[in-house]
């Protein structure tokens, strides 16, 4: 049964007869067009890194970032609409901040991600909003070790050792299962997270990128987290487009 252009779209509160949402469903597509953002769970640790498409030759490097601090042990990166992003982790500071009052310790990740989780569900309920157009990574060290959650714009949330959103994750998610997840250090992770941004990106199809990658764990300042130091990031860019554009070429002479 087919509901496309009967109207069942016109608001995040009605369900088509064959039991979709379609506002949600448009949410995802918001998700899928945006760059690919990845989360790793280290054994030490939590990397995550985004590739920030550059939509003007004019924009100043390192502003309007798509991965931002949520608490002094949590980082949060987001692929989809921006101004979205920005309003979760507003929401999310506020959450932790609010977990740290009333019981005195900081917030574990679960808790963290149920709050947010039910918080995006809640703008699936009423037609007077709209579902949020995004997908988050969040990423901690807390009492239980590194632990890594991605929300949904319905709401789900899912741990993961490893997981990739926005218009790269089905390439992202392939070369992340071929790494012994877990094992690996934190390092090892950056430079893994930055050679599978690049191998994501398209010349060809997509605009020039911005590389983005923080951690938090073991090899970050005082457990907390943080960009990764510019020189690690450098040494990560490089090396991971000089990977990409081998695995590239070897791929080409394959077919």
């Amino acid at each position: 049964m087919s509901s496309i252009g009967t109207g069942y779209d016109l608001s995040a509160s009605t369900y088509s007869p064959d039991g979709r949402i379609f506002q949600v469903e448009y949410a995802g597509k918001a998700v899928e067009n945006s760059g690919t953002a990845i989360g790793i769970r280290a054994k030490d640790g939590v990397v995550l890194a985004v590739e920030k498409l550059v939509h003007s030759k004019l924009l100043v490097p390192g502003t309007s970032r798509r991965i931002a601090s949520v608490d002094t042990h949590v980082g949060l990166a987001s692929a989809g609409l921006i101004a979205d992003g920005k309003h979760l982790a507003s929401r999310a500071r506020d959450e932790a901040q609010n977990y740290r009052d009333t019981y005195r310790v900081p917030a574990p990740l679960k808790a963290l991600a149920d709050r947010l989780g039910q918080y995006m569900n809640a703008y699936t309920l009423y037609s007077s909003v709209r579902p949020f157009g995004l997908s988050a990574i969040l990423g901690a060290v807390d009492k239980d070790g590194p632990q890594l959650y991605m929300l949904e714009p319905s709401g789900v949330y899912w741990g993961y050792q490893g997981i990739a959103i926005g218009k790269g994750r089905q390439l992202a998610k392939t070369e992340l299962e071929k790494l012994k997840l877990g094992e690996i250090s934190m390092r090892e992770a950056v430079m893994e997270a930055a050679r599978i941004i690049h191998l994501c990106h398209d010349p060809s199809k997509d605009k020039a990128f911005e590389l983005e990658i923080s951690w938090v764990g073991a090899a970050s300042p005082g457990g907390r987290h943080a960009q990764v130091p510019a020189e690690l990031l450098k040494e990560a860019d490089e090396a991971g487009r000089k990977a990409a554009k081998e695995g590239k070429e070897g791929e080409g002479m394959e077919e």
